[in-house]
């Protein structure tokens, strides 16, 4: 990994690419594309979390608390970047850990439960007994016992479709993702529209504290996010001396 000094501003988000460049046996090459594209969504934060991903953040711990059967559902991106993390909330929660992946092979899969082991999640994924209906990719994959019978589902970095099916199965989705505008962002119940390692210790100190929210309007909460950065585009000054 390259040697980035603690002192650089951007110290975490370099850090974040290079987790993700230094681990190809977890991180799917397509995995960097979309990992770049929520970087540019952050730019539009101010890479700090905004008060409307806090307020979903207390909604979502929320959701946790009430679920009886809660899964954490896992890419490899987001084992990169918060593998750690992950499990520090599932043991708040306590929730189930799955592996789920579009480019499904068993080697990434292997790879991936065994880094989680590591830390001491012992994660579904491995051999699926279940599946999604209505996707025809791998991502349909599940386990019976973890997603297949779940009842509420976090599903950070998720694909829009997936997203909706597990909605159709009649799930709780909750979802972490920079793009308020995402298939995702649109289709979970609660969406906390802020950076992956940022959010979930946040969701986990909330589930701890045991978060109680009213009411909860996800598409009124992606458009205070989206007010919010409109605001911060609004005050920002462009230097044009240059070409």
């Amino acid at each position: 990994m390259t040697a980035i000094p603690r002192d650089h501003p951007r110290y975490r988000s370099l850090m974040a690419r290079e987790r993700l460049v230094a681990a190809p046996e977890l991180v799917a090459q397509q995995g960097l594309i979309a990992h770049g594209r929520g970087e540019a969504f952050d730019y539009l934060l101010g890479e700090a979390t905004c008060p409307p991903a806090r307020q979903a953040i207390a909604a979502a711990a929320a959701a946790l608390h009430r679920a009886q059967r809660p899964v954490i559902s896992v890419n490899g991106n987001v084992v990169a970047l918060a593998a750690r993390e992950v499990a520090d909330l599932a043991a708040a929660v306590p929730a189930t850990v799955e592996v789920n992946l579009f480019h499904r092979t068993p080697a990434r899969v292997a790879a991936l439960t065994a880094a989680l082991a590591e830390i001491g999640v012992a994660a579904l994924g491995a051999e699926p007994d279940d599946c999604v209906p209505g996707l025809a990719s791998a991502r349909g994959l599940c386990c019976r016992d973890g997603i297949g019978r779940a009842d509420a589902v976090l599903v950070p970095l998720e694909d829009g479709d997936r997203a909706q099916a597990l909605r159709d199965m009649g799930k709780t989705v909750l979802t972490i993702d920079l793009n308020p505008l995402s298939r995702t962002a649109r289709t979970a119940h609660i969406t906390i529209v802020d950076e992956l390692v940022r959010a979930l210790p946040l969701l986990t100190i909330a589930v701890e504290a045991r978060a109680k929210v009213g009411t909860f309007d996800n598409a009124a909460n992606r458009r205070a996010v989206l007010a919010f950065m409109a605001e911060r585009l609004g005050t920002l000054s462009f230097n044009t001396s240059r070409p």
